[in-house]
């Protein structure tokens, strides 16, 4: 017997060591762990399950093949929230580790080098804050790529990041790192990229770049980098990409750069690097790119330029340079791009293609050319009457030169250009009807020349067009229906012309159309009825003597209407007769069309006092009952309140996103009007207090009955309730009852934008830093939302929530999605109270929601902060209109006295005047000119200057 039992356990016990290796354990153990820490909406994890023996069959794990370790773990764009946990530092095999394009939020692990095998670290694309532990490379013994782009990092880059031997790439770009470059950071010898672009990194970038022999990339743009380029940078004789743009350097380019001769990509643009362009930059011939642009750079354009053979980019706009374009440029045959726009060239026009004239400027092929700017210089002569030869521009902007003559009837072969504007020259004659044979223009802009004639009606054919600018001509005849045919039209200026004759009604049907202006001219008759037209500004058909309808206050001569007959024998069956033979005709019932209208209008007031009436005894019966206890309970199961309340049948359903929660005063004392915090378009929101001692907003839907399903309602409402960000108040619950919504919101303490700008007094007003905060807080918090796909629809300052420590928190977001049932002109009467915050595209019948929509109201928002004045002002006589206030203001050169004046001159002006100038460019009447909301927050922490911290808080 005990032979046997010593032979059993000679056979099991080694079966039962490997079904419990440790090994194997340990791997699942720390995945469950890390994600138990994750929040998985797409349930890509599903495959993660802890009964699990190995974890290498599971979603983004590979397995070394031999020993069975967990080696990667990638799981880039899953969707994931939550934070990295714990669990990933006992993956001790771990080389790569890549969770990026989420929604990760908290803090870097710091003990994650610790895993000595780790080589590759990808954290990128998420919502990561706080300091870059310091911790974190003191063992990064075999580290050779790490990425935290793309986040909301704070701090300073660690010095110790110098200790990494074996870095090869570091990225740690879009976040809002700062402090000066780490000591020893150009030590890193295997260094091959590194990119901090987009922080607010200063000081000067130190010496002993060259040291780095295998240094290809190097990306320092948008930073506050002081300083020259280091004078030693030639030593990087590999460097590929060179970009320290937006910066602000100074000095001239230093001699050791022309030893980068196998670089392909130089930008320096947005500094205030100065001197002549020396004639060494043709010896790198193998630029690609070179962007010297929003520099102070003068003299002549060098010769030399035309020997980067390879050259598909130049850019050399906004800085001091004369003389004329080089001839030798049309050398470079693969160029897609030249800008040379806002100098001092002169010359005549800088392409003369198949005639060279090197007394002229460049000339030849430029068969490639896309992009040709030249705007805003001191050109002269005449365009060239083979310009069409050009086939391959995009973009063609030769404005504000003085340029004259003719448009040559070739400007119809252009047929792949997409923006051509010829504004603000001496351009005479007609347009030429073969425009239309530009098929591609989306931008036409002619304005301010001298240009005569009818607007040709082959303009018709150029279906992709939305923006048409030809205001300060001498333009004659009717405006032609072939506008009407332009469905895509946004944008419509024949302003100051001598256009006349009657406006087609069929503009009416222009549903993109935000802005129509056809003052100054000769026009007559009734104004289009509908669509934008209800709503065009008087100041859009000033100017026009003859014009009549509502908008200019001047009713059109009646033309009475034939009276509606009728006849009731017209199928009458008595008699074998025509019931139109005079001696079987009945009275005919005459009634006008004003009679119909007013029996309508009676009718439709009936109705109305009725369904009032109903809904008041409805609402009185609703509040006499009393509202049972509401119990939230975790989760996003269906949890009912207690049924212990009497007289209640329908329980509804009531859902916290974490944690258990009950009211501590109940239902009867929630929505009563001394809980009351504010109203608004959407609804009542009423302040109320947690069991835990948390206070909470609750925001009761006010249209109800115009919900969608609860299958749907609730949907949403979870999307809505996943968004988390520092600058957008979190959803935290809901309650769904067909007869009422609630919406459970994190309670924000400090009160509105609109009361700290609006009702403070002059000692308790923002400061201008403060403010600056703000600006830039609601536009991080605005492109978060536009990244998660969420349209806000109802921004303005009473949406906005300031916390204890001054920092913006955007409110009232994304409800329009659960109101499907509403149709658009209801809709627009619900956010009316957003009147000067409304994009111009926003029309009844016509609305077309985009994300540029919250742009609009961003930009107002700005004027708001920065001039302390509400968007829309009425006085007694006249109403003030802020975005148009402003603009005047700055197009005048007296901005600064649009400043509130409670900042008593305590602002800089080099960031104010910026801020404004962006202000009006996201306020565009022209949505494709507005930025997205993520540019807005790069141009925002560029204008922010290095010295805000001397200024007092």
């Amino acid at each position: 017997m005990i032979i046997r039992t010593l032979f059993l356990i000679a056979i099991f016990v080694p079966l039962l060591a490997h079904s419990i290796n440790p090994v194997f354990n340990d791997d699942v153990l720390g995945l469950i762990v890390f994600k138990s820490g994750l929040v998985d909406p797409g349930s890509k994890l599903a495959s993660w399950v802890e009964d699990d023996e190995s974890p290498c069959s599971w979603e983004g794990v590979k397995c070394d093949p031999r020993s069975h370790r967990v080696t990667e773990l990638a799981l880039d764009g899953l969707s994931l929230s939550g934070h990295i946990g714990r669990g990933l530092l006992r993956l001790q095999s771990l080389q790569i580790l890549s969770i990026s394009n989420n929604n990760l939020s908290g803090t870097i692990l710091p003990g994650l080098t610790r895993l000595g095998t780790l080589q590759v670290i990808d954290l990128s694309g998420n919502n990561l804050t706080g300091p870059i532990p310091e911790e974190l490379f003191h063992q990064c013994v075999s580290l050779r790529s790490i990425s935290f782009a793309d986040n909301g990092l704070t701090g300073r880059i660690p010095d110790s990041l110098s200790s990494c031997q074996t870095l090869a790439a570091v990225n740690f770009s879009s976040n809002r790192l700062f402090g000066e470059l780490p000591m020893g950071i150009w030590n890193l010898r295997g260094l091959q990229s590194v990119d901090l672009s987009y922080n607010m990194l200063e000081g000067m970038i130190t010496g002993g770049i060259q040291s780095l022999y295998g240094l290809k990339t190097v990306n320092l743009r948008g930073n506050r980098f002081t300083g020259w380029i280091p004078k030693d940078l030639g030593g990087c004789s590999v460097l590929n990409s060179l970009d320290l743009s937006d910066n602000f350097l100074s000095g001239s380019l230093p001699e050791s750069m022309r030893m980068l001769v196998s670089c392909s990509s130089i930008r320096l643009s947005g500094n205030s690097l100065t001197g002549e362009v020396p004639n060494w930059m043709g010896e790198l011939r193998s630029l690609e790119s070179l962007d010297l642009s929003r520099n102070r750079f003068f003299g002549m354009i060098p010769t030399t330029i035309g020997n980067l053979l390879l050259l598909r980019e130049l850019n050399l706009s906004i800085n001091h340079f004369t003389g004329i374009l080089p001839g030798s440029i049309s050398n470079c045959i693969d160029l897609l791009v030249l800008d040379v726009s806002q100098n001092m060239l002169t010359g005549g026009f800088p392409i003369r293609p198949f005639r060279p004239d090197s007394a002229v400027a460049a000339a030849v092929s430029y068969t490639n050319l896309k992009v040709l700017d030249v705007s805003s210089n001191a050109l002269s002569g005449e365009l060239p009457v083979n310009i069409g030869t050009l086939s391959n521009l995009q973009s063609l902007n030769l404005s504000r030169n003085s340029i004259s003559g003719y448009i040559p009837r070739s400007i119809g072969d252009l047929n792949r250009t997409r923006f051509l504007d010829l504004s603000n020259n001496r351009l005479n004659g007609m347009i030429p009807p073969e425009v239309g044979r530009a098929v591609s223009l989306e931008d036409l802009r002619l304005e301010k020349n001298f240009l005569s004639g009818e607007i040709p009606t082959e303009i018709e054919s150029c279906s992709s067009l939305i923006s048409l600018v030809l205001s300060d001509n001498n333009l004659t005849g009717p405006v032609p229906l072939a506008l009407s045919k332009l469905t895509g039209l946004e944008y419509v200026d024949l302003s100051s012309n001598h256009l006349s004759g009657n406006l087609p009604k069929e503009l009416a049907n222009l549903s993109n159309l935000a802005y129509f202006d056809i003052s100054h001219n000769s026009l007559e008759g009734e104004l289009p009825v509908g669509g934008f037209f209800n709503t065009i500004p008087p100041s859009s058909v000033s100017g026009n003597p003859a014009l009549c309808g509502s908008v200019v206050n001047d009713s059109c001569p009646s033309v009475h209407p034939k009276p509606i007959v009728l006849n009731p024998n017209s199928s009458s069956s008595s008699g074998g007769g025509s019931s139109s033979s005079p001696d079987r005709r009945h009275k005919r019932i005459i009634l006008s069309i004003s009679a119909l209208i007013a029996i309508g209008a009676a009718a439709a007031i009936a109705i109305g006092v009725v369904a009032v009436t109903i809904l008041n005894i409805r609402v009185r019966s609703s509040m006499s009952r009393a509202d049972p206890p509401l119990t939230f309970s975790g989760g996003v199961e269906d949890f009912s309140c207690s049924p212990s309340a009497k007289g209640v049948e329908n329980y509804g359903k009531l859902v916290m996103f974490s944690g258990d929660a009950k009211f501590i005063a109940g239902a009867q004392a929630l929505l009563n009007k001394e809980s009351e915090i504010g109203r608004g378009g959407f609804g009542v929101v009423y302040r109320t207090v947690l069991q835990d001692r948390r206070p909470v907003a609750i925001k009761k839907l006010a249209c109800s009955g115009l919900i969608k399903s609860q299958e749907d309602f609730e949907r949403e409402v979870k999307t809505l309730g996943k968004i988390r960000h520092r600058n957008i108040v979190s959803l935290q619950g809901y309650y769904w009852e067909p007869s009422i919504q609630l919406l459970i919101y994190e309670f924000v303490p400090s009160g509105s934008l609109h009361r700290h700008i609006h009702d403070a007094g002059a000692d308790s007003c923002l400061t201008w830093r403060q403010r600056f905060n703000v600006i830039l807080g609601m536009a991080r918090g605005l492109a978060h939302l536009h990244r998660m796909n969420v349209i806000h629809y109802n921004l303005k300052s009473t949406n906005i929530i300031l916390d204890t420590s001054g920092d913006p928190r955007v409110g009232d977001f994304g409800l329009v999605k659960l109101l499907p049932a509403l149709d658009r002109c209801t809709l627009s009467s619900k956010i009316q109270s957003a009147l000067g915050y409304m994009a111009p595209e926003f029309v009844c019948r016509t609305v077309k929601i985009t994300e540029k929509c919250d742009v609009y109201g961003f930009g107002i928002l700005v004027l708001e902060v920065v001039t302390g004045r509400r968007p829309v002002e009425y006085m007694e006589d006249d109403v003030a209109v802020l975005c148009e206030v402003v603009r005047s203001a700055l197009d005048e050169g007296r901005v600064e006295e649009c400043i509130d004046g409670r900042l008593r001159d305590t602002f800089p002006a080099e960031e104010v005047i910026p801020v404004v100038k962006l202000g009006l460019i996201c306020a565009s009447q022209v949505p494709s000119n507005r930025p997205d909301m993520s540019e807005v927050v790069s141009i925002l922490e560029l204008i922010e200057c290095p010295s805000e911290g001397q200024e007092e808080a």
